[in-house]
């Protein structure tokens, strides 16, 4: 389901001030199924997903719980 991490400006800032990761995901992914990806991959609790398409790929944005800071996630990927 997940293809893997975003790392632009943009996501970078709302990693750093809202706790959440953007991940390019499958075309044929929904919420639900990404929701268990991201909380099986990374062993952290999921609050919320919303997805949205840019230029024909999918992205979602995954709200990370306040115990799983984003930050440590995209250390862990060497997106940080």
């Amino acid at each position: 389901m997940i293809k893997f991490p975003l790392a632009t400006e943009k996501s970078i800032r709302i990693m750093e001030s809202e706790n959440k990761i953007v991940f390019v995901v499958e075309n044929n992914a929904n919420k639900m199924q990404v929701k268990q990806a991201v909380e099986k991959e990374y062993n952290v609790k999921v609050v919320k997903v919303n997805i949205r398409i840019r230029g024909g790929r999918k992205e979602a944005i995954v709200k990370l719980a306040k115990e799983n800071p984003a930050m440590d996630i995209a250390t862990n990927l060497g997106i940080m």
